[in-house]
């Protein structure tokens, strides 16, 4: 199992619109056959501590069967697609890949 973690921080000042577009796209990537399991998610009320870090505006999650599936959910269309149409909408990315 490959578990496959993106936190995005969004441009400031987006329109609803622009946001709701967003987070359309996010739940596209589920239609890519290699995802077993995709979550989506903003940052938990959860209390403040030290090593919380809730800067981002959206995460999301993606459990693939392995390495070889997420590369082929790397090429993919449909995520090809997401990155060319939201991509002006986000001001950084991170991501943790973990086995």
């Amino acid at each position: 199992m490959l578990v496959h973690s993106v936190f995005f921080w969004l441009k400031e000042n987006l329109s609803e619109k622009e946001v709701e577009l967003f987070r359309n796209e996010l739940g596209n990537l589920g239609q890519i056959p290699e995802v077993e399991k995709l979550y989506i998610g903003k940052p938990a009320p959860t209390s403040k501590r030290p090593v919380i870090d809730d800067s981002y505006d959206f995460c999301l999650t993606v459990v693939l069967e392995n390495v070889s599936a997420h590369d082929k959910y790397q090429e993919s269309d449909i995520h090809l697609e997401f990155i060319e149409k939201c991509s002006q909408l986000w001001e950084r990315v991170k991501i943790y890949d973990a086995e």
